[in-house]
């Protein structure tokens, strides 16, 4: 029986359009979700829209519209941008949907039962731009740390959560990894944030007047569930929480939870204090991603930097997109996103690496053996079976810890040693001076080809597809991860096709 296996996004905010943060995620997201399926894990990937809030009300408010109205027009903005990235999440959540607004309702009367929610009056400095109450010791010179300006000292009478009575077991919990948090330096980060004193009991709701759109408290319609018990239970409600449905019973706890570092205290903090408040187990393995700059400043629509995916996309292709965050946004660290670094890497590793290597090998399989390649008869070689098996181990380790980076270099550690496999053999010269040891040498490069394009799957599926079907792979024969075997493949038949990645660039 498959091992089941649940990863999950953060929840992106309606307020604005997708940008390459967000792209960033989703793609990490996709290559962790489609390397368990190939691994024959029952998988379940989540990600989605989180859509209510202070911030929507002001826009909507603004523009003359309704929140519903913005939320609508700016989660299917994101839909879309989950299918150009061709992602393969098995559903997108919206928190306006009605099942996640009783579901929610059904978490916080768990919360009440365990007694872990009461009434009182909160004074703190509000930032509208993070939604979230900020301390004091949080502010750098007077203002918050992600949107640099001064946050409001609001008094309000709400709802809290006593997240101190679980501050003790979350340290636990990260400190043994029960809960493992990616990299390590995020784990030590969450630690700092508990410290001796531990976590503070968080306001939970705001009065209804001030906050008007979202899932209302039960038996309070004067308050409104604060962010914390809407957005961060979207993970479990997702999964039919409400009736402790099938999905439920099979996915949750999640294996993976994927964040960026400016939400790590809310996920590894509240969210952990929620779940051993209502009895729910914790998740496994919390992911941290780093933010990412744009020509090595902070992207903004007033300096005009912001990066559109969609324009990348259309331009180059997605796996050249995705390829590029992979490949040059350090996995678990902040990264810079430039054009000129794109088109390099385009032209190196693309064009001239993978794209240079597909093309010489299928043109010679055509030209010199009429598009059909078989298994030489007692076929072997050491040197590529030892570096295909230290491959694979290190491609496995690199996933378990979260380096995806790494674990996509080291796939082009075969590409660059079948070019380099090539110039070697010769096999146009081979084809006039040894004709029986051309076989043998076409036959390699192609089982080569094969495993790149198993092991490159998660992270460049169109890619992969287009090589399997160059090859006359096609269907169940693509197979499973457990075919990163040198030497399997009997027979390829071979369909060249177009190049898969043309050299000269788009304008």
């Amino acid at each position: 029986m498959p091992k089941s296996f649940y990863i999950t996004t953060a929840i992106a905010y309606v307020n604005g359009a997708p940008h390459v943060g967000h792209a960033l995620e989703l793609v990490q997201g996709d290559v962790i979700a489609r390397y368990h399926r190939l691994l024959g894990d029952d998988t379940y990937f989540l990600t989605g829209t989180d859509e209510h809030g202070q911030k929507l009300s002001f826009l909507a408010e603004k523009e003359g519209t309704t929140p519903q109205a913005i939320a609508d027009k700016n989660s299917a903005l994101f839909s879309n941008i989950v299918q150009r990235l061709n992602i393969s999440n098995d559903f997108f959540i919206r928190t306006t949907a009605d099942f996640h607004t009783s579901a929610c309702q059904v978490l916080w009367k768990k919360l009440v039962a365990a007694g872990d929610i009461y009434q009182g009056v909160y004074e703190g400095y509000y930032c509208v731009g993070c939604e979230a109450f900020i301390l004091e010791k949080d502010l750098v010179d007077g203002v918050c740390p992600i949107h640099k300006k001064s946050p409001e000292l609001l008094q309000e009478e709400n709802y809290f959560f006593r997240l101190s009575k679980y501050s003790d077991t979350i340290r636990r919990l990260i400190s043994t990894d029960e809960l493992h948090i990616f990299p390590e330096s995020r784990k030590k980060e969450m630690l700092n944030i508990i410290g001796e004193e531990g976590l503070r009991d968080v306001s939970f709701s705001r009065p209804r007047k001030v906050l008007n759109w979202g899932v209302a408290v039960p038996d309070d319609p004067d308050q409104v569930m604060y962010v914390w018990c809407d957005a961060l239970a979207n993970y479990i409600t997702a999964l039919d929480y409400e009736h402790n449905g099938e999905r439920f019973l099979k996915y949750w706890p999640a294996n993976v939870q994927l964040i960026g570092k400016d939400i790590l205290r809310f996920h590894a903090g509240i969210w952990i204090g929620m779940l051993l408040s209502a009895g729910i187990a914790v998740p496994k393995n919390m992911y941290v991603h780093g933010f990412i700059t744009s020509e090595g400043q902070k992207m903004s629509k007033s300096l005009g930097n912001v990066v559109d995916p969609s324009e990348y996309v259309n331009e180059f292709g997605v796996d050249s997109f995705r390829y590029y965050l992979l490949k040059e946004i350090p996995t678990g660290d902040d990264g810079d996103f430039s054009r000129r670094r794109f088109v390099e890497l385009y032209s190196a590793d693309l064009a001239n690496g993978l794209g240079n290597l597909t093309q010489r090998v299928l043109t010679m399989a055509e030209k010199y053996f009429s598009s059909k390649v078989a298994r030489p008869e007692g076929f072997s070689d050491d040197e590529i079976e030892s570096l295909v098996n230290d491959v694979w181990k290190n491609y496995q380790g690199f996933f378990g810890n979260f380096e995806l980076k790494s674990a996509l270099e080291s796939v082009w550690k075969l590409v660059e040693y079948a070019n380099q496999y090539v110039d070697r053999k010769k096999p146009w010269v081979m084809a006039k001076e040894n004709p029986s040891e051309l076989q043998r040498v076409l036959y390699a490069l192609l089982e080569i080809l094969r495993l790149i394009a198993l092991l490159m799957a998660p992270f460049l599926p169109e890619t992969s597809g287009r090589i399997f079907f160059n090859l006359g792979i096609g269907g169940k024969e693509m197979g499973f991860l457990s075919n990163v075997v040198f030497g399997k493949h009997e027979k390829y038949t071979i369909s060249k096709g177009e190049a898969l990645f043309p050299r000269v660039l788009p304008s």
